[in-house]
């Protein structure tokens, strides 16, 4: 991961014998355009094209031979590629992802719908709030859930056992098992992309990873590919819903840190912005073809939080989304 919200300086300088300094490439994917810059020295050159939805890639590529072109610089001057996108965020609110199970310590197969509220038998619990195993995990318990899986034709698995942030043993050994066995699957574990305490917000991560990732997965590794044929040998780095940078290999073990992906790097710009300008307090506005954002910049910095709701499903009143527990920064999204 790369700290910070700025974007780091274009590594390197004129290259010896090089007609022209190293460029870098950034790249935001919408519901509607996806845009591309290209900052090469001191030129900055953009270029927007219709979002290609069945294989965002294309779009991509698209865009990224249209600048190019515009700029005449060479792909293999390009020393960096940034990518921000919506794409996580859309899959979620569309109802688009993947056909998700989750496996969860026996009897609270309805934390997710209770949610917050009080709940019977809250204390029938497999590991103590110290990690301390109280009942030992059952494998045949495991091993049975297979044929179901393959009844509903489940792509996806989400494990998110009680206080797994404390032990993570049991989950650990269910998502052996399931890989040994079923290793088509892909399977998130609450332990891994949230390990802390509150089920209701641990699950709803995990869920919500685990619903995007297959999508996101072939999404990225085909983006990846295609970037590669295309002359695009350099880094490529992702722009994370808490405005920091992290590698593809991060990402894909856990997506849902790209559900702000992309408005994150609108709110970082206007911090960017406010600073340089010595605006102080500034509101920013991101107008897109799906939603609208608003974010608080206060004193040159956006504000940031740890807990972030996807489609609000109620006039975007909190409580009415999908929580999940992730790095964001804060920023209210209408429709």
């Amino acid at each position: 991961m790369i700290d910070g919200t700025g974007i780091p300086p274009a590594p390197g300088g004129p290259e010896p014998g090089a007609a022209e300094p190293s460029a870098r490439l950034a790249i935001d994917i919408g519901g509607t355009f996806t845009d591309v810059a290209l900052e090469a020295g001191s030129r900055l050159v953009t270029a927007k094209v219709l979002t290609t939805p069945a294989a965002p890639e294309r779009g991509v590529i698209d865009g990224v031979a249209k600048v190019l072109g515009m700029a005449s610089v060479a792909p293999s001057a390009v020393r960096l590629v940034i990518h921000g996108t919506t794409l996580a965020t859309n899959a979620v609110i569309e109802r688009k992802g993947a056909r998700t199970a989750l496996i969860v310590t026996e009897g609270h197969r309805d934390a997710l719908e209770m949610a917050r509220e009080n709940r019977f038998e809250q204390y029938d619990i497999g590991v103590d709030h110290r990690g301390r195993v109280l009942v030992p995990l059952v494998e045949d318990t495991v091993h049975a859930l297979l044929p179901v899986l393959d009844e509903h034709r489940v792509e996806s698995v989400a494990v998110g056992l009680i206080h797994g942030y404390a032990n993570p043993a049991h989950e650990r050994r269910i998502g052996e098992i399931l890989a040994a066995e079923r290793p088509a699957l892909v399977v998130t574990l609450a332990s891994d992309v949230c390990p802390e305490v509150r089920e209701y917000e641990r699950l709803s991560t995990a869920c919500a990873n685990a619903y995007v990732q297959p999508l996101m997965a072939r999404y990225l590794l085909g983006l990846a590919v295609s970037l590669r044929q295309s002359g695009l040998a350099c880094p490529f780095l992702l722009m994370t819903s808490g405005g920091g940078l992290t590698t593809l290999e991060t990402v894909l073990r856990a997506p849902i840190r790209l559900v702000e992906s992309g408005p994150a790097g609108g709110a970082i710009l206007a911090s960017r912005l406010a600073r340089d300008l010595r605006l102080g307090d500034v509101l920013s506005f991101d107008m897109g073809g799906t939603t609208a954002k608003l974010c608080v910049i206060d004193g040159g910095e956006p504000l940031h939080s740890r807990t972030f709701e996807v489609a609000r499903s109620y006039r975007f009143k909190r409580g009415s989304g999908l929580p999940v527990r992730i790095p964001v920064v804060e920023m209210v999204e209408i429709g």
